[in-house]
């Protein structure tokens, strides 16, 4: 089960981060927080092979005893930041892989809403009900 789902700007400040159980909310800001530097690390490790092989899903960014980091960045070095329960086991990277291009999908949709100031935080109902069904769908 996802139980908090970040986007973070190519500054590192966040846009979006919604988490499910929220007496956590502190601890899931802290992990998101931390994972940015393993995806800094990620990111210059690709290099130039990044932007060739278009591969945006970073993988697993590190594992604790009781949820798993996921990473997935755009090609405008947008971040997104996905923390999984470790007890779900039947979830797999390909999944998470789909969850990641749902959510880039969705926030294509918000940044092509002429309302939308690049760089603001993201307050889409659209986009913050799709985040609410990918958490629910996981469960």
């Amino acid at each position: 089960m996802a139980v908090c789902v970040a986007v973070i700007a190519k500054e590192n400040y966040p846009l979006y981060i919604r988490s499910v159980p929220t007496e956590s909310e502190l601890k899931f800001h802290y992990m998101v927080h931390t994972s940015l530097d393993v995806v800094d690390e990620k990111i210059s490790a690709m290099g130039k092979a990044l932007v060739d092989q278009r591969e945006l899903y970073l993988g697993l960014l590190y594992p604790t005893e009781d949820y798993k980091v996921y990473g997935y960045v755009t090609n405008s070095k947008v971040k997104f930041v996905m923390v999984v329960d470790s007890s779900n086991t039947a979830l797999r990277d390909n999944e998470i892989r789909s969850m990641f291009r749902k959510l880039h999908n969705s926030y294509t949709d918000v940044m092509c809403n002429p309302f939308y100031n690049p760089g603001d935080r993201i307050q889409s109902r659209a986009f913050d009900s799709m985040v609410t069904s990918m958490m629910v769908q996981v469960c």
